[in-house]
């Protein structure tokens, strides 16, 4: 079942789908070509905010562009960079939900898109070397059936040309979920939850590495990954999320 619905990490099996199979919009329901027509995708998925290069918060009507936001300077995380192809807001956010809860993959090919779109408004930005996914841990990954940003990483290693190392990463605790975890406790609750997998280490050493995601809200996770890489002797460490949770 998992081996036909990763078919639409490839270009051509979604090329197939659509000349065969009628698809609706998944926002508005109109007849189109992809799972977001190209109207709501102006609409909802195009954005001119400023955001911070290291963490993607908007910027400040005071802060420069290209300029870290006062929250990374003060307290540099772990990370160098991020990039996010929107915001996490209605009606995005639900088709954040609809790919993870409700396990409509072909919605992450069309993440995976919008985030290849937005890199080349970061010019400054190197390319990872290599990419590799948030890891679920096994209960999760066992109850859901599959991991959500190894989804959205398939297609995206392919459509930047950049290696995809699945099994990089691994997840040693079986943590809360962030999202019913207080605020203030989510960095306690992820400290320690990843190691490099063995075989991997020879991949990481001296190497920009990229972490996919679905969303970032707090950070913490991905902070907590790119320490875990940092140790492994990682030199940089880029996010790629599809979407990040404005400040509150």
């Amino acid at each position: 079942m998992l081996g036909r619905l990763r078919l639409w990490s490839y270009p051509w099996a979604r090329t197939l789908a659509g000349t065969l199979l009628p698809c609706s919009c998944a926002l508005c329901g109109e007849l189109a070509a992809t799972v977001v027509c190209a109207p709501c995708r102006e609409r909802y998925a195009r954005s001119d905010a400023l955001r911070c290069p290291c963490c993607a918060n908007p910027l400040g009507v005071h802060e420069a562009a290209g300029q870290q936001c006062a929250a990374c300077l003060a307290e540099p995380p772990d990370f160098d960079a991020t990039i996010a192809a929107v915001d996490y807001a209605a009606p995005l956010d639900a088709l954040v939900l609809r790919l993870k809860f409700g396990a409509q993959l072909p919605l992450a090919p069309w993440f995976a898109e919008q985030l290849h779109e937005t890199v080349p408004a970061h010019p400054g930005w190197p390319l990872p070397e290599l990419l590799c996914p948030v890891p679920l841990g096994p209960q999760r990954l066992a109850g859901r059936g599959f991991n959500q940003a190894l989804e959205i990483a398939r297609p995206l290693a392919l459509s930047l040309g950049v290696a995809l190392e699945p099994r990089l990463l691994v997840r040693r605790v079986e943590t809360e979920a962030q999202s019913s975890v207080a605020p203030r406790e989510r960095a306690d609750n992820i400290r320690g939850a990843f190691d490099v997998a063995d075989a991997a280490l020879g991949l990481v050493a001296g190497r920009h590495v990229g972490v996919v995601d679905d969303v970032m809200t707090s950070g913490h996770t991905l902070n907590e990954v790119a320490a875990t890489l940092k140790r492994a002797g990682a030199a940089r460490v880029s996010n790629l999320v599809f979407a990040r949770t404005p400040p509150h």
